[in-house]
């Protein structure tokens, strides 16, 4: 018989529970069809499930049809439980997306169709709620498209479905055109390889549709090849009602046996027995082969993820919690009794990242929103008996380095002995933390490093800004040192901790917070005010695109000034915008100083993360500050030393680096820029053979101005643009006029002109410099960065401006990027020299000539 995981996945409320009660009803599982809202289906047996109408946790179930057997996976589909959906995909063979035909495809599908990307998992579409749909086919099948591509197909209208396939496939166009016809087998190949997506229509409610659904998915679904040797995913953690602990497990090879004997992380257990639920009903089996789910008591550590056998453990997760929360107990609960119950709640339900916080006695949980929320609440409740609070949430930041460090962390108090010197990297954005060794055995044994790595990984190291988890660097251990007689394991835990944040004292920390990616679509009408929402919630987006009278901006936005945004939008489209946002990863925070004022952490006061270190003298250990372990430590520094692989020096705090340094690290790493910052002049000698005759002539110099973002920087400007923005506009061009004409420059304002409905642009000369008003839906920020791809590769360019965006456009020119704040500083300083010359020039008359000559060469 062929085996299959299917996994149905879909936005909440889409009908996806209802499609599985209609799937288990028509193979035969259930003889009553349950709905939803009379609280009995065959999926959703939990209470809290039944009181709430939606899928809190993943439920199984088996069927068969014809010679296919499936295990049925039902996911939740609201978006607080996206963590539960996401551990399931991990061990689907194939997915089932659901879409409600009276919504369309919503902003979590867009998520979920992300993740079957990233799983590479092969997906069936079924469009359920059509006989309430007041939305057309076609729009629907345009939304389909927009969101899976081409590979999108309507396999319920027959006649086009093999032509329609066709086009998807080089190999299946061939066929077609030499039989009129795909074979079954062709297709299923496809649909596995995902090169076609079957799109089916009906209702689960009314059972249309799925007659048709269930004989596609027995035509179409290939099942897996395994090996003969034991192997299993472990997916999910639970009890039962007796309190016993279950694994659920996917056999990914071989078959599995009650009282089989199974190894894993050092531990040697026994399989007592195995489950194949149906809904909150099983029965009990003896054996179950390759490609089956189950669930199994005997286990008694495995973890959410863990691989058995010859099969790997789970990779990070895509989707994770980014809001902290504190768990409030009854007056008179002690909170750290109470925190192994849950510990055990966290085991079924790993991204709670159940923390205990030793200097306050807290219970601090991670959840996704208020649903979750309220769920857990609930679930507290009904298997503790405790009535908890949790406090409203604050988002959970990161802490990551921009320079490289060397951490050193010293234990010596008596009769114990260890030193480590680690080595701290930056790596880029959304690498976590990778861990390795560069220590020689002779210097430190195999063993101790071994440990060393596994203290690095074991713990969460807290950076020194706000104390949040550190992040995107890599830890080298480049030495370490132990005694023959008085070291112990815990001595070079001791060590490895203090050594990560002695370096991280010394770093220069940046504070990390999570942002969205984002996409929204908005009446072309309203581009102004969205662009403008943007920018003012700290967000960078791509150049908008239009389409049909419809706007649409991609791009990034920090998550704690977007909350609330989805209200805003429907507000002022009049319910016609559509946002979707999904959390991308962490990024720099856009108010670091605001977040670390609040939090108010001090890193040489946290007991439990000291960066201090402790030696030993006249038989008595002392403790030594993380900022004089230099001076007491045994092994030199690794980064001074020069023939090692760390040949930089230690880097101070107070990390800065120049154009100038910029360019001469491009040179060295990429070779010498083909359009340098100085030209050589057309004369070399004819008798040399290189270029040593050339002389250097300065290139034409450029100030490119972002104009209404340097008056919105600029107090004085600023001031003026709240009473008249034209006052400030001629204001900045006298300033830039006094300015280019002192330092000989050329120099362009650029100013938006948007959102002025039917502008057609405007360039002029005001006095010595250029002005551009970009004309009717043109940014600003387009202009600059055509106009320094034009120019920068020619001539000397600097950029005004403190949009990152545009900052980052010149960076990527190879242009000079200047703050409006710095530039504000340098426009003073220019006025101070004027001034300075005018005062010499105006005097009465020179006393003398060397004064006539100093005056001569201030206005050269």
């Amino acid at each position: 018989m062929k085996r299959a995981v299917v996994g149905i996945i879909a936005h909440v409320d889409a009908g996806k529970t209802t499609l599985a009660e209609a799937l288990l009803y028509k193979s035969g599982v259930i003889r009553k069809f349950g709905r939803v809202d009379n609280k009995d289906t065959a999926m959703d047996t939990h209470t809290l499930e039944k009181e709430r109408g939606i899928t809190i946790f993943a439920g199984e179930s088996v069927l068969n049809i014809g010679d296919l057997q499936i295990n049925l996976l039902d996911t939740p589909g609201h978006v607080d439980f996206s963590a539960e959906t996401e551990r399931v995909l991990k061990v689907l063979d194939y997915a089932v997306l659901v879409i409600s035909g009276t919504d369309g495809v919503q902003a979590h599908t867009v998520t979920l169709w992300k993740l079957l990307e990233a799983y590479n998992i092969p997906t069936f579409v079924f469009v359920t709620k059509m006989d309430y749909s007041r939305i057309p086919r076609d729009d629907i099948m345009q939304d389909l498209k927009n969101l899976c591509g081409d590979a999108c197909v309507d396999f319920s209208d027959e006649a086009m479905r093999d032509e329609s396939v066709a086009m998807c496939d080089e190999s299946a166009l061939e066929e077609y055109l030499e039989k009129n016809s795909l074979s079954d087998e062709s297709v299923s190949v496809l649909v596995a390889d995902r090169k076609v997506c079957p799109c089916f229509f009906g209702s689960g409610l009314k059972l249309d549709g799925i007659d048709e659904f269930i004989s596609s998915l027995n035509r179409y679904i290939v099942p897996r090849e395994y090996s003969d040797k034991f192997s299993a995913k472990v997916f999910k953690i639970s009890h039962d009602s007796n309190g016993e602990r279950l694994a659920h497990l996917k056999i990914t090879g071989g078959t599995l046996r009650v009282k089989d004997i199974i190894e894993y992380d050092g531990k040697t257990e026994k399989i007592n027995g195995i489950r194949l639920y149906s809904g909150e009903k099983y029965v009990a089996v003896n054996e179950i082969e390759a490609g089956g789910i189950c669930v199994v008591s005997g286990l008694s550590a495995v973890k959410c993820g863990d691989g058995l056998g010859d099969e790997p453990s789970f990779g990070e997760m895509y989707l994770e919690p980014v809001m902290d929360y504190r768990i409030v107990l009854p007056d008179g609960y002690d909170a750290q009794k109470f925190l192994p119950q849950m510990r055990v709640l966290e085991e079924e339900d790993p991204q709670l990242r159940v923390s205990w916080d030793e200097f306050l006695h807290e219970i601090h949980v991670s959840l996704m929103g208020d649903i979750q929320t309220e769920i857990l609440k609930s679930v507290i409740a009904e298997r503790f008996d405790v009535d908890v609070e949790i406090d409203s949430g604050r988002v959970m930041y990161k802490e990551t380095i921009a320079n490289t460090v060397e951490g050193v962390g010293h234990y010596e108090p008596l009769r114990h002995y260890a030193e480590v010197h680690l080595i701290l990297e930056p790596l880029p954005r959304g690498s976590g933390l990778v861990f390795e060794s560069k220590c020689s055995f002779d210097s430190l044994d195999r063993n101790w490093q071994n440990l060393i790595l596994i203290h690095l990984k074991e713990k969460t190291h807290l950076g020194v800004l706000t104390g949040s988890p550190i992040t995107d660097m890599k830890i080298t251990l480049a030495a370490g040192r132990a005694h023959l007689k008085h070291t112990e394991g815990g001595d070079f835990r001791q060590s490895t901790y203090r050594a990560v944040r002695q370096g991280l004292m010394q770093a220069k920390s940046v504070l990390l917070e999570p942002y969205y990616s984002f996409r929204l679509e908005v009446p072309t009408e309203f581009i102004g005010r969205a662009i403008s929402d943007i920018r003012m919630k700290h967000g960078m987006f791509d150049a908008p695109s239009e389409n049909k009278g419809v706007s649409v901006i991609t791009g990034k936005v920090p998550v704690t000034s977007f909350n609330g945004y989805f209200g805003e939008v429907a507000a002022y489209t009049g319910g016609k915008g559509r946002l979707f946002c999904q959390v991308c990863g962490y990024d720099e925070c856009h108010n670091p100083d605001d977040v670390i004022a609040e939090y108010k952490y001090s890193p040489e006061s946290d007991l439990q993360n000291s960066p201090d270190s402790v030696f030993c003298a006249h038989g008595a250990g002392f403790n030594v500050k993380w900022d004089k372990v230099k001076d007491y430590m045994h092994i030199d520094s690794c980064l001074e030393q020069k023939d090692t692989p760390y040949e930089s020096s230690l880097n101070t705090r107070n990390f800065r680096i120049d154009d100038k340094e910029l360019q001469a690290i491009m040179e060295r790493e990429f070779g010498v820029d083909k359009h340098p910052y100085y030209r050589y002049s057309h004369h070399k000698s004819a008798a040399s053979s290189d270029y040593s005759d050339y002389t250097l002539t300065e290139r034409k110099q450029y100030v490119i101005v972002d104009g209404y973002n340097v008056i919105f920087a600029w107090e004085e400007l600023k001031k003026l643009a709240a009473d008249n923005l034209e006052s400030a506009r001629d204001r900045l061009l006298d300033i830039l006029c006094n300015y280019s004409a002192f330092k000989k420059c050329e120099t362009v304002v650029v100013f938006d002109a948007y959102k002025v409905q039917g502008n057609t642009g405007k360039k002029y000369t005001y006095n010595n410099i250029n002005v551009v008003f970009t004309k009717e839906r043109e940014l600003g920020d387009n202009y600059i960065e055509k106009l320094i791809r034009d120019i920068g590769k020619n001539h000397n360019v600097r950029v005004v401006t403190s949009d990152n965006l545009i900052q980052l456009s010149a960076l990527r020119y190879g242009v000079l990027r200047v703050s409006a704040k710095e530039f504000e500083r340098e426009i003073k300083s220019v006025d101070k020299l004027i001034d300075d010359l005018l005062y010499k020039i105006n005097k009465p008359k020179p006393q003398k000539v060397g004064e006539l000559v100093e005056i001569i060469r201030d206005i050269k």
